[in-house]
Protein backbone atom coordinates (compact mmCIF):
# COMPACT_ATOMS: atom_id res chain seq x y z
CA UNK A 1 0.00 0.00 0.00
CA UNK A 2 2.87 2.37 0.75
CA UNK A 3 4.21 1.88 -2.79
CA UNK A 4 0.78 2.58 -4.29
CA UNK A 5 0.38 5.69 -2.13
CA UNK A 6 3.84 6.90 -3.16
CA UNK A 7 3.14 6.33 -6.86
CA UNK A 8 -0.17 8.20 -6.69
CA UNK A 9 1.47 11.08 -4.84
CA UNK A 10 4.38 11.10 -7.30
CA UNK A 11 2.10 11.19 -10.33
CA UNK A 12 -0.32 13.82 -8.99
CA UNK A 13 2.40 16.06 -7.54
CA UNK A 14 5.02 15.31 -10.14
CA UNK A 15 5.77 19.01 -10.57
CA UNK A 16 6.91 19.31 -6.95
CA UNK A 17 8.89 16.04 -6.99
CA UNK A 18 10.62 16.91 -10.23
CA UNK A 19 11.51 20.42 -9.13
CA UNK A 20 12.97 19.06 -5.88
CA UNK A 21 15.01 16.50 -7.82
CA UNK A 22 16.39 19.17 -10.15
CA UNK A 23 17.31 21.34 -7.16
CA UNK A 24 19.08 18.50 -5.32
CA UNK A 25 20.67 16.52 -8.15
CA UNK A 26 20.95 18.85 -11.14
CA UNK A 27 21.72 17.17 -14.46
CA UNK A 28 20.97 13.71 -13.05
CA UNK A 29 17.32 14.57 -13.66
CA UNK A 30 17.86 13.80 -17.35
CA UNK A 31 18.97 10.25 -16.51
CA UNK A 32 15.90 9.79 -14.27
CA UNK A 33 13.55 11.07 -16.97
CA UNK A 34 15.16 8.90 -19.64
CA UNK A 35 14.72 5.85 -17.40
CA UNK A 36 11.08 6.60 -16.59
CA UNK A 37 10.05 7.13 -20.23
CA UNK A 38 12.04 4.12 -21.44
CA UNK A 39 10.58 1.81 -18.79
CA UNK A 40 7.02 3.09 -19.24
CA UNK A 41 7.10 2.52 -23.00
CA UNK A 42 9.52 -0.41 -23.08
CA UNK A 43 8.44 -2.76 -20.30
CA UNK A 44 4.96 -4.13 -20.76
CA UNK A 45 4.44 -4.61 -17.00
CA UNK A 46 5.04 -0.91 -16.19
CA UNK A 47 2.03 0.92 -17.69
CA UNK A 48 1.30 2.89 -14.52
CA UNK A 49 4.32 5.19 -14.73
CA UNK A 50 3.59 8.84 -15.60
CA UNK A 51 3.97 9.73 -19.27
CA UNK A 52 1.95 12.66 -20.59
CA UNK A 53 1.94 14.51 -17.26
CA UNK A 54 5.68 14.01 -16.87
CA UNK A 55 6.40 15.43 -20.33
CA UNK A 56 4.16 18.42 -19.67
CA UNK A 57 5.90 19.19 -16.37
CA UNK A 58 9.29 18.81 -18.05
CA UNK A 59 8.22 21.45 -20.56
CA UNK A 60 7.12 23.67 -17.70
CA UNK A 61 10.54 23.29 -16.05
CA UNK A 62 12.22 24.16 -19.34
CA UNK A 63 10.02 27.23 -19.65
CA UNK A 64 11.42 28.73 -16.43
CA UNK A 65 15.02 27.78 -17.20
CA UNK A 66 15.38 24.91 -14.71
CA UNK A 67 16.05 22.45 -17.57
CA UNK A 68 17.31 22.60 -21.15
CA UNK A 69 14.48 22.33 -23.67
CA UNK A 70 16.53 20.86 -26.59
CA UNK A 71 18.35 18.40 -24.32
CA UNK A 72 15.14 17.26 -22.63
CA UNK A 73 13.26 16.81 -25.91
CA UNK A 74 16.18 15.00 -27.55
CA UNK A 75 16.77 12.58 -24.69
CA UNK A 76 13.11 11.81 -24.11
CA UNK A 77 12.56 11.28 -27.83
CA UNK A 78 15.36 8.70 -27.87
CA UNK A 79 13.95 7.06 -24.71
CA UNK A 80 10.47 6.84 -26.25
CA UNK A 81 11.74 5.34 -29.52
CA UNK A 82 14.02 2.82 -27.81
CA UNK A 83 11.29 1.91 -25.33
CA UNK A 84 8.77 1.05 -28.03
CA UNK A 85 11.41 -0.83 -30.02
CA UNK A 86 12.24 -2.87 -26.91
CA UNK A 87 8.57 -3.56 -26.23
CA UNK A 88 7.97 -4.58 -29.84
CA UNK A 89 11.00 -6.89 -29.78
CA UNK A 90 9.79 -8.54 -26.56
CA UNK A 91 6.41 -9.24 -28.14
CA UNK A 92 7.93 -10.46 -31.39
CA UNK A 93 10.37 -12.79 -29.59
CA UNK A 94 8.22 -14.16 -26.78
CA UNK A 95 4.81 -14.20 -28.49
CA UNK A 96 5.42 -17.38 -30.50
CA UNK A 97 7.20 -19.03 -27.57
CA UNK A 98 4.36 -18.32 -25.13
CA UNK A 99 1.68 -19.59 -27.47
CA UNK A 100 3.81 -22.41 -28.89
CA UNK A 101 1.89 -21.69 -32.08
CA UNK A 102 -0.31 -24.47 -33.43
CA UNK A 103 0.88 -26.94 -30.82
CA UNK A 104 -0.71 -24.92 -27.99
CA UNK A 105 -4.35 -25.15 -27.01
CA UNK A 106 -4.09 -21.46 -26.06
CA UNK A 107 -3.12 -20.43 -29.57
CA UNK A 108 -5.91 -19.33 -31.85
CA UNK A 109 -4.61 -19.26 -35.42
CA UNK A 110 -7.59 -17.32 -36.71
CA UNK A 111 -7.27 -14.68 -33.97
CA UNK A 112 -3.55 -14.36 -34.67
CA UNK A 113 -4.14 -13.94 -38.40
CA UNK A 114 -6.75 -11.26 -37.67
CA UNK A 115 -4.40 -9.41 -35.30
CA UNK A 116 -1.59 -9.59 -37.85
CA UNK A 117 -3.86 -8.30 -40.63
CA UNK A 118 -5.14 -5.50 -38.38
CA UNK A 119 -1.64 -4.34 -37.49
CA UNK A 120 -0.48 -4.52 -41.08
CA UNK A 121 -3.43 -2.38 -42.13
CA UNK A 122 -4.04 -0.09 -39.15
CA UNK A 123 -0.95 -0.69 -37.03
CA UNK A 124 0.68 2.57 -38.03
CA UNK A 125 -2.08 4.83 -36.76
CA UNK A 126 -2.52 2.55 -33.74
CA UNK A 127 1.14 2.97 -32.73
CA UNK A 128 0.97 6.76 -33.19
CA UNK A 129 -2.39 7.24 -31.42
CA UNK A 130 -1.42 4.93 -28.56
CA UNK A 131 1.39 7.32 -27.63
CA UNK A 132 -1.25 9.64 -26.19
CA UNK A 133 -3.18 6.91 -24.35
CA UNK A 134 -2.00 5.81 -20.89
CA UNK A 135 -1.70 2.03 -20.61
CA UNK A 136 -2.45 1.56 -24.32
CA UNK A 137 0.93 3.05 -25.30
CA UNK A 138 2.60 0.34 -23.20
CA UNK A 139 0.69 -2.54 -24.76
CA UNK A 140 0.34 -1.41 -28.40
CA UNK A 141 3.99 -2.00 -29.40
CA UNK A 142 4.00 -5.34 -27.56
CA UNK A 143 0.88 -6.50 -29.42
CA UNK A 144 2.44 -5.22 -32.65
CA UNK A 145 5.39 -7.51 -32.01
CA UNK A 146 3.23 -10.50 -31.05
CA UNK A 147 1.14 -10.06 -34.21
CA UNK A 148 4.36 -9.96 -36.29
CA UNK A 149 3.90 -6.43 -37.65
CA UNK A 150 6.87 -5.82 -39.94
CA UNK A 151 9.75 -4.12 -38.11
CA UNK A 152 10.36 -1.49 -40.80
CA UNK A 153 6.73 -0.36 -40.70
CA UNK A 154 6.68 -0.38 -36.91
CA UNK A 155 9.91 1.64 -36.70
CA UNK A 156 8.62 4.30 -39.10
CA UNK A 157 5.46 4.94 -37.07
CA UNK A 158 7.31 4.52 -33.79
CA UNK A 159 9.61 7.41 -34.68
CA UNK A 160 6.76 9.55 -36.01
CA UNK A 161 4.66 8.93 -32.91
CA UNK A 162 7.57 9.75 -30.60
CA UNK A 163 8.15 13.06 -32.39
CA UNK A 164 4.50 14.07 -31.95
CA UNK A 165 4.22 12.79 -28.38
CA UNK A 166 7.45 14.07 -26.86
CA UNK A 167 7.78 17.20 -28.98
CA UNK A 168 4.11 18.13 -28.74
CA UNK A 169 3.56 17.69 -25.01
CA UNK A 170 6.92 19.08 -23.86
CA UNK A 171 6.38 22.11 -26.10
CA UNK A 172 2.86 22.58 -24.73
CA UNK A 173 4.30 22.57 -21.23
CA UNK A 174 7.03 24.99 -22.28
CA UNK A 175 4.58 27.58 -23.57
CA UNK A 176 1.54 27.03 -21.34
CA UNK A 177 2.79 25.30 -18.19
CA UNK A 178 3.64 28.56 -16.46
CA UNK A 179 0.42 30.37 -17.34
CA UNK A 180 -1.19 31.33 -13.99
CA UNK A 181 -4.45 29.47 -14.70
CA UNK A 182 -2.57 26.29 -15.64
CA UNK A 183 -0.31 26.50 -12.58
CA UNK A 184 -3.32 26.93 -10.29
CA UNK A 185 -5.14 23.94 -11.79
CA UNK A 186 -2.17 21.71 -12.63
CA UNK A 187 -3.39 18.83 -10.46
CA UNK A 188 -6.74 18.78 -12.27
CA UNK A 189 -4.99 19.03 -15.63
CA UNK A 190 -2.79 16.04 -14.75
CA UNK A 191 -5.86 14.03 -13.74
CA UNK A 192 -7.50 14.97 -17.04
CA UNK A 193 -4.40 13.87 -18.99
CA UNK A 194 -4.58 10.52 -17.22
CA UNK A 195 -8.33 9.86 -17.19
CA UNK A 196 -9.70 11.33 -20.43
CA UNK A 197 -7.54 9.27 -22.85
CA UNK A 198 -8.23 6.16 -20.76
CA UNK A 199 -11.98 6.75 -20.91
CA UNK A 200 -11.78 7.27 -24.68
CA UNK A 201 -10.02 3.91 -25.01
CA UNK A 202 -12.67 2.17 -22.89
CA UNK A 203 -15.46 3.81 -24.90
CA UNK A 204 -13.83 2.76 -28.17
CA UNK A 205 -13.43 -0.81 -26.91
CA UNK A 206 -17.08 -0.86 -25.80
CA UNK A 207 -18.27 0.39 -29.22
CA UNK A 208 -16.07 -2.13 -31.02
CA UNK A 209 -17.46 -4.88 -28.82
CA UNK A 210 -21.03 -3.89 -29.64
CA UNK A 211 -20.31 -3.85 -33.36
CA UNK A 212 -18.64 -7.25 -33.16
CA UNK A 213 -21.57 -8.76 -31.25
CA UNK A 214 -23.76 -10.83 -33.59
CA UNK A 215 -27.27 -9.48 -34.00
CA UNK A 216 -30.12 -11.68 -32.92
Amino acid sequence: MELVTFLIDFIIHIDKHLEAFVTNYGVWVYALLFLIIFVETGVVVMPFLPGDSLLFVVGTMCGVGLMSYPLAVGLLFVAAVLGDQCNYSIGRYFGPKVFQWEQSRFFNKKAFDQAHAFYERYGGITIVAARFMPFLRTFAPFVGGVSQMTRSKFTFYNIGGAVLWVGGIVTAGYFFGNVPFVKEHLEKIIWAMILIPGLLVLFGAWKAGRKARPST
